[in-house]
C-alpha cells in the first residue's frame, strides 16, 4: 500500500488567489458578503490559480514511470468511463477501464434501489479487484464517480440535505463544508471515492430546469461557497471519509440565452469571467482534482468570439483551464457529452480530446469509443503527446488522492448503514435555509397548543420536498417508503405540535376551516432535473399555471377567518403573487431534503412560548414580480424584482406586504407566437398518456422507463437533442395524447393562422391508418388522416416537421377557447415515429411546408 502524505494540503480558512506576482487576495468570510461586494469584479484576465496541492518530485517521478510503461491500449482504457449497467467487472479488466461511473437511478444490481451500502461496496470491490489483474506492469486502481447531488443521493437511507439554491440562503459557507464532510463519508460508505460536484453555475434565467443546484445568482456567493464545499469533501486525502471533488460544469451553464439546458451562453469574455468564473477560483485554489466539461455552447458575440461547445473547445479547456488557471488535475465529461461536438458521436470525438477532455464519460458505447480512439492516434489525428498528457493527470489524481493499494472495503466507513446519515446537521441546513417572504399580522410563530390543519399535495410528500437527484435520475417514481430515513413536512408538524392538533387533507376539499386555529399549505413544484426542469423559452414563471391545485387549495382555506401560513417548496422563485395574496405569511423552502422536522423547527414556538428558532435565511436569488422576470439578477442595469436578492424577514420584522398586483398576460415570454404542449425539454404544458383500449397510463418523465401496454410501446429517444423526445411503437390500435385535466383556451397569438406542429423522425412506415385528432371537452373533438404524410417521411433519418393547420380542426367543430387535448395520434396498425417540440404556433399555417386541410381525409 502507497500512502501519501501532503504537507502542502493544509488548506486555511483564507485561500489565496495568485493573479501574478503583484496581485493576491483573500477570500471573502461569510460576514462580508452582500450585492456588489465582488473583489474580482474587474478581473482582466484569467487568473493563476494557486492550489493548495501542490506537486510532489516522487509521485511525478513515479507517474512518469507508470505512464512510459503504458501501452496505448492501456492508456485509451484510463481515459474510458462507462456506465455499471453497461459492464462488467471482467470488463475492467479487459479493457484497462479507468473509471465507472452510476447514472441516477442506477444501482448495484440495476433495478434495487434498497441496496445496501454493503452491496454497493461489493460491486465497487470487484471493479477495483479486476483492475488489480490486469496484465500492466503497475497496477492502476479504477475509480468510481457518483453525482451525489445533496448527501449521497442516489441511495436508499442516506440522508438528503437541501440542494444548493437552499444552502445559497443560508449564506453559511461553512455549513457547506460540514455538509461535504458529511458527504465524504456517505460516499465512501458506498465504496465510492469521487464524487460530481459541487455544481458552480452562477445562474442568470430561472427557467433552466437545474437552477436549484446553484448556489446563487451572485457570483461572489458562488465563490464564497464553493472551496468550502471542495474543503469539506477533500479534506487533504488524509480521513476515510475525503473523497475526489469535481467543479462543474466548465463553464457558463448557468447563462444560457432563455435558460436553455445544454443552450448557448451569450456573455462578454468579461462576463464569462467575473461572473460564470468566479466558483473555480475557489474551487480550484482548494485544490479540486476534477473538473467537469459543460454542455453548453458559449459565444461572445461581442467580440466575434464563437468557441463552440464547451466540450470541443481548446481556448477554454487547454488554454484557460489548464494553462492559464494552472489547473493539474483531470478534465472529464458530461454524460455523452463529447456527442455535443458537432461532427462528433458519442463513440468518437477526437476534436474533444485535443481540445483537452481527459476523460470521457461514454455510458453505453464505451467498446466503440476505445476502438475509435486508438484508431484515431494510429493515424494521427490525436497526437499521442495528448494521450500520454491525459493518462499522466488520471493517473496524478488517483496516486495524490491515496487511491493505489488500499481496495474500497478497506475503508473504515464502508458497508456501515449508519454512515450514511447524518440527519441533525440536515435538519440544522433545513432550519438555515427557509426564507420568510412574508408574515403580515405576525402570524408566525404558531403557538404549539393550537389545533392546526395541514393541506397541499407536498405536506406529506417527501419526494415532492427532495426533489430531483434524489434515488432516480429526475426525483420521481418515488414514494415516502422509498425514503426510510426521512420525516415529510407533515410529521415535522405533528411531531412539532402533537398527532391530535393536526389535521390533513391534500386538497381541503370539504373542510371546516372554522375549526381550526391556523391553516399551513404546503406546495409548490414536483420533482424535475436537468431537461425535464426546464421551462422552456415560450414559457412564464407562472407557479399557477403549471400546478393549479396549488391556486385552488389555497383559494378553499384563505378568507375564511384563519391564519394562513404558505410553506412554498420549489427549486427556483417564481412568480406568485395570486399566491401570497392567499395568504397572511409566505416561506420559500426550496427543497429541503429529507429532514421535514426542520421546517417545523422555525414555524412554531418552544413550549415555553419563546422562539427557539428565528429565520436566519435571505435570498440568494431575486424574486420575480412578474411572469416574465425569467432572467431577473441583482447587477441589471432594470433591476426591479418583487424581492431584492439578500431579502428575508424574521420574527422582529416589522415589514408589511400587503395586497400585490396578481393580473398576468396569457401568452408566453419572449416567444410570441407559439405555445407548447409537450417537449421533452420543458415541463410538458400537457402530460402524455398512453390509451389502449380501456386502459391508460401517464408516459411520465423517468427516461429509463419504457412503457409497454397492449398494442403500443412508448421509450424515451432523440429527434432535435439527446433524450428529448418519444419513440412510440404501434403494434396494433392504440394512440398517444397529450392532455390536460381541463379544457385551456388557446392563446389568440397562436391561433391566428396556427397550425399544432411538431417534430418527428419515423422510423417505421405505418400499415395502418394514423389519425392525429384535437379535443375540446367530451363530444368535441376532430380528427384527420395523416397516415400518407408518415408514409413519405419513412426512413428519412434527419428530424421532419409536420404542421397541421388548426383550421383542419376547428371547421370540423374544435372549439379553441377550452382544449383538453390539443394532440392525439393514434395508429390502427405497426408504426413507429418519435415526437417531440409538440406546440401551437401561429402564422404557421401560412408556411409553404403546412399540410393541405383538403389533402387530410
Amino acid at each position: 500500500m502507497m500512502k501519501l502524505k501532503h504537507k502542502s494540503i493544509q488548506i486555511s480558512s483564507a485561500i489565496l488567489l495568485a493573479y501574478g506576482a503583484s496581485h493576491a487576495f483573500a477570500a471573502d468570510t461569510a460576514n462580508q458578503y452582500g450585492p456588489g461586494k465582488m473583489p474580482d469584479k474587474n478581473l482582466a484576465a484569467w487568473p493563476q490559480v494557486q492550489s493548495v496541492i501542490s506537486k510532489d518530485p516522487a509521485i511525478e517521478a513515479k507517474l512518469a514511470a507508470i505512464v512510459a510503461g503504458m501501452t496505448l491500449e492501456q492508456k485509451i482504457g484510463q481515459m474510458t468511463q462507462p456506465e455499471i449497467k453497461a459492464i462488467t467487472p471482467d470488463d475492467v479488466r479487459r479493457y484497462y477501464l479507468g473509471s465507472v461511473l452510476n447514472g441516477g437511478g442506477s444501482w448495484p444490481d440495476r433495478n434495487n434501489k434498497h441496496g445496501t451500502a454493503a452491496d454497493w461496496v461489493a460491486l465497487a470491490d470487484k471493479y477495483y479487484e479486476a483492475s488489480m489483474a490486469t496484465d500492466m506492469a503497475v497496477k492502476v486502481p479504477v475509480v468510481w464517480g457518483i453525482d451525489a447531488i445533496h448527501g449521497n443521493s442516489n441511495v436508499y437511507g442516506a440522508t438528503l440535505f437541501p440542494h444548493n439554491i437552499g444552502l445559497g440562503a443560508a449564506h453559511n459557507p461553512q455549513l457547506a463544508a460540514q455538509i461535504g464532510r458529511s458527504m465524504g463519508k456517505s460516499v465512501r460508505a458506498t465504496g465510492i471515492a469521487w464524487v460530481f460536484g459541487p455544481t458552480l453555475a452562477v445562474v442568470r434565467d430561472d427557467r433552466w430546469g437545474r437552477t436549484y443546484e446553484s448556489f446563487s445568482e451572485d457570483g461572489a456567493l458562488v465563490r464564497q461557497y464553493a472551496g468550502e464545499y471542495v474543503k469539506g469533501l477533500q479534506g487533504s486525502f488524509m480521513d476515510d471519509g475525503n473523497v475526489i471533488a469535481t467543479a462543474k460544469h466548465f463553464m457558463g451553464d448557468g447563462g444560457t440565452d432563455q435558460g436553455k439546458d445544454r443552450g448557448v451562453n451569450l456573455s462578454t469574455n468579461a462576463q464569462m469571467l467575473n461572473t460564470h468564473g468566479q466558483g473555480y477560483l475557489t474551487a480550484l485554489a482548494a485544490g479540486a482534482q476534477t473538473v467537469m466539461a459543460s454542455y453548453n455552447s458559449w459565444n461572445d458575440k461581442a467580440s466575434g468570439a464563437d468557441y463552440g461547445k464547451m466540450h470541443g473547445s481548446k481556448a477554454l479547456l487547454t488554454d484557460v483551464l489548464k494553462t492559464k488557471m494552472g489547473f493539474d488535475g483531470f478534465i472529464v465529461t458530461d454524460w455523452n457529452g463529447i456527442a455535443e461536438v458537432p461532427g462528433c458521436r458519442n463513440d468518437s470525438c477526437a476534436q474533444a480530446i485535443n481540445a483537452g477532455i481527459d476523460m470521457v464519460m461514454v455510458p453505453d458505447d464505451w467498446k466503440a469509443f476505445i476502438s475509435n480512439t486508438i484508431a484515431q492516434v494510429k493515424s494521427g489525428e490525436i497526437p499521442m503527446s495528448r494521450i500520454d498528457d491525459a493518462v499522466t493527470r488520471i493517473i496524478r489524481v488517483k496516486l495524490r488522492t491515496g487511491l493505489f493499494g488500499k481496495k474500497p472495503s478497506d475503508n473504515s466507513y464502508a458497508g456501515k448503514q449508519d454512515a450514511l446519515q447524518d440527519r441533525e446537521l440536515a435538519r440544522q441546513a433545513v432550519r438555515e435555509s427557509l426564507v420568510l417572504l412574508k408574515n403580515d399580522g405576525a402570524t408566525l410563530p404558531l403557538a404549539r397548543n393550537k389545533k392546526i390543519l395541514v393541506v397541499g399535495k407536498t405536506a406529506d410528500d417527501i419526494s415532492n420536498q427532495t426533489g430531483g437527484w434524489s434515488l432516480t435520475w429526475q426525483g420521481t417514481d418515488n414514494k415516502n417508503a422509498d425514503f426510510p430515513n426521512a420525516d415529510s413536512i407533515l410529521t415535522g408538524i405533528k411531531a412539532a405540535v402533537g398527532d391530535a392538533n393536526v389535521e390533513f387533507s391534500a386538497d381541503a376539499k370539504g373542510v371546516d376551516v372554522s375549526r381550526f386555529d391556523a391553516v399551513i399549505a404546503v406546495i409548490g413544484e414536483t420533482p424535475y432535473a436537468e431537461m425535464y426542469g426546464d421551462i422552456g423559452p415560450s414559457g412564464n414563471l407562472r407557479h399557477s399555471s403549471r400546478y393549479p391545485e396549488d391556486l385552488a387549495v389555497l383559494q378553499a382555506v384563505s378568507g375564511k377567518g384563519k391564519p394562513v401560513v404558505t410553506l412554498f417548496v420549489s427549486g427556483r422563485p417564481l412568480y406568485v403573487n395570486d399566491l401570497l395574496n392567499l395568504s397572511d405569511s409566505f416561506v420559500a423552502a426550496w427543497l429541503p431534503g429529507s429532514e421535514g422536522k426542520g421546517v417545523a423547527d422555525v414555524l412554531f414556538r418552544a413550549t415555553d412560548g419563546k422562539v427557539a428558532h428565528d429565520f436566519k435565511g435571505t435570498l440568494s436569488f431575486s424574486w420575480p414580480k412578474s411572469v416574465c422576470q425569467a432572467s431577473l439578477n441583482f447587477d441589471d442595469a432594470n433591476y426591479s424584482p418583487l424581492f431584492k436578492l439578500g431579502y428575508g424577514l424574521n420574527y422582529s420584522s416589522k415589514t408589511k406586504i400587503g395586497k400585490l398586483d396578481s393580473k398576468y398576460p396569457s401568452g408566453g415570454c419572449g416567444v410570441t407566437n407559439a405555445y407548447p404542449v409537450f417537449n421533452q425539454a420543458d415541463r410538458a404544458t400537457y402530460p402524455l398518456y398512453v390509451v389502449s383500449g380501456n386502459e391508460q397510463q401517464a408516459v411520465g418523465s423517468d427516461l429509463n422507463r419504457v412503457l409497454n401496454m397492449k398494442g403500443i410501446s412508448v421509450q424515451t429517444s432523440q429527434v432535435n437533442s439527446q433524450q428529448d423526445a418519444k419513440l412510440v411503437s404501434w403494434s396494433g390500435a392504440a394512440r398517444v395524447e397529450a392532455r390536460a385535466a381541463q379544457g385551456k383556451a388557446i392563446p389568440a397569438f397562436a391561433t391566428k393562422d396556427g397550425a399544432l406542429s411538431f417534430d418527428t423522425i419515423v422510423a417505421t412506415a405505418p400499415a395502418g391508418t394514423v389519425s392525429l385528432s384535437m379535443h375540446c371537452g367530451n363530444h368535441c373533438s376532430a380528427s384527420v388522416d395523416v397516415t400518407e404524410a408518415f408514409k413519405r417521411l419513412a426512413g428519412k433519418k434527419e428530424k421532419q416537421t409536420i404542421k397541421v393547420p388548426l383550421s383542419c380542426f376547428t371547421t370540423k367543430g374544435v372549439k379553441l377557447n377550452s382544449v383538453d387535448v390539443p394532440f392525439s395520434i393514434s395508429s390502427t396498425a405497426a408504426f413507429s415515429a418519435a415526437f417531440t417540440n409538440i406546440q401551437i404556433v401561429g402564422g404557421a399555417a401560412k408556411e409553404p411546408d403546412a399540410l393541405n386541410c383538403a389533402e387530410l381525409k
